[in-house]
């Protein structure tokens, strides 16, 4: 039975005259996990906000055709009556979670459809043991990955049996995908129809039972899964040129970092080479990020110490002031929380030597077709490529990306890689990335690390980047 089906559907948001949706057709199954995959700005997003009533409810436009949802249409429906058959996991976690403990987190939505306490208390018990969470975290200290199971657990502990999900994977390690898709697979099993939007092909195609195409407003099935990831889907090439010197411009000395009881640094010694490309590997959870932060002087380590050897006019262990963040450039890994002017253009303008570099760079990250628009009124594929291109123009000498890949295809993927390097070789800047793709991993590292519960547990060249992820097409 059609769980979700949208029949001859076109759409064209208020004041727009670009029709996102042609007369797309698609459907998924109770019983099936489905995929909906295609390039950036096609009408993915869309799509969700039709099947999860934000559309027409909350985001207005024109419709043509009819949505169904369990076999009736949903376009006369208020959201409150389809959220009662449709589960929605959204692209960024953090506009989703409103408490500050796990538990408090997931209980909401139980309570706002009326389970009995002893149920909610099941429901928390059972929804944190399956995405693997301690009901008593606090929310404010989970990596980016840890929030999104948090988000999902927060639906599933809710019961509908449509749930769709964009880009779940986004901040996922390999782990943390094969328990999220492991879990949407054994709820379909059991009778539910799941949606997914996702960009991280070879990640998501083992787990799905259908896939659908968007691309150019119209909506078609793909057959064969594995002919689809060999032609969209591909390791990008390592373009940069220039190699690091043999200097040592970030030095750590047995740091240390502790949320109240919670040690998630400890005791790491790592040093970065001037002009070095470093890659952080690590599950979720492990301390990526919060080394990161560490670097940046965003956070002061508990114990041990940081030396830097990026300008000789900084402070040793000064503070993180305008003068530090002007050498050392952060891009965080929800862009939300960086993006601040009226305009795309003047966001890039903000930390530009010139207007001229700033018009550089607005090319060099095919954004120019943006520049006149909110940055917050852009999809987060958008937005991720806005931040590191705000950051990139201002020419640090040291440029840290946390997850600079979500919300991208593979096109806008290997284009933002290529620039990243192309930068990189023309400034001399030393880059130090978190990633869990592994189709950008390698050609964003000269060396890398892996971080293991707070500790590095291993250290090494591209082949260390590459034996760390595994790629199975032959579950196809």
């Amino acid at each position: 039975m059609k769980a979700v089906e949208l029949k001859n559907v076109s759409f064209t948001y208020d004041e727009s005259e670009n029709t996102v949706l042609k007369n797309a057709n698609m459907y998924v199954n109770y019983g099936e996990v489905a995929l909906l995959s295609g390039f950036s700005g096609e009408g993915k997003s869309t799509v969700l906000s039709l099947i999860s009533g934000i559309i027409p409810n909350v985001v207005f436009g024109k419709i043509n055709g009819d949505v169904l949802i369990d076999g009736k249409s949903a376009l006369g429906l208020k959201i409150s009556e389809i959220c009662k058959k449709v589960g929605v996991v959204l692209q960024n976690a953090d506009s989703q979670i409103i408490n500050s403990v796990v538990e408090d987190e997931i209980a909401v939505g139980c309570g706002n459809f009326g389970f009995p306490v002893n149920e909610i208390t099941k429901c928390i018990s059972s929804s944190c043991k399956t995405l693997r969470l301690n009901k008593d975290w606090q929310t404010r200290t989970l990596s980016g990955g840890q929030k999104q199971r948090l988000i999902t657990a927060s639906t599933l502990a809710t019961k509908q049996k449509i749930i769709v999900l964009d880009e779940p994977l986004a901040n996922l390690d390999k782990k943390g995908v094969g328990l999220l898709m492991n879990t949407l697979k054994t709820l379909a099993k059991s009778g539910y129809a799941v949606l997914v939007v996702e960009h991280r092909l070879d990640m998501v195609l083992p787990y799905v039972d259908s896939l659908w195409k968007i691309d150019g407003g119209k909506i078609q099935k793909i057959e064969n899964k594995r002919e689809y990831l060999l032609s969209q889907c591909e390791n990008i090439q390592d373009k940069s040129v220039s190699k690091p010197k043999e200097e040592n411009i970030l030095e750590l000395l047995n740091v240390a970092f502790s949320v109240n009881s919670r040690e998630i640094i400890k005791k790491v010694d790592f040093t970065v080479k001037r002009g070095e490309r470093v890659l952080l590997l690590g599950e979720n959870g492990c301390g990526k990020t919060t080394l990161l932060r560490l670097i940046a002087r965003l956070n002061k380590p508990s114990a041990g110490i940081i030396l830097q050897n990026i300008d000789k006019k900084l402070k040793q262990n000064g503070r993180a002031d305008k003068k530090w963040f002007k050498s050392v450039g952060v891009v965080y890994q929800n862009p939300n929380y960086q993006l601040f002017m009226p305009t795309v253009f003047q966001e890039i303008m903000f930390g530009a030597e010139s207007k001229e570099y700033a018009e550089k760079i607005i090319e060099l990250f095919n954004i120019k077709h943006l520049a006149d628009r909110h940055p917050q009124s852009l999809s987060e594929g958008q937005k991720r490529r806005v931040s590191i291109a705000a950051v990139a123009a201002a020419k640090p000498k040291v440029l840290l990306l946390d997850e600079p890949t979500v919300g991208q295809d593979y096109a806008g993927l290997k284009d933002m890689v290529d620039v990243l390097n192309k930068l990189h070789d023309e400034t001399g800047n030393t880059m130090i990335t978190v990633t869990h793709d592994m189709r950008c991993a390698q050609a964003l590292c000269d060396r890398c690390f892996i971080l293991e519960n707070g500790v590095i547990s291993g250290q090494g060249n591209k082949t260390l980047a590459k034996n760390y992820f595994c790629q199975d097409i032959h579950k196809l």
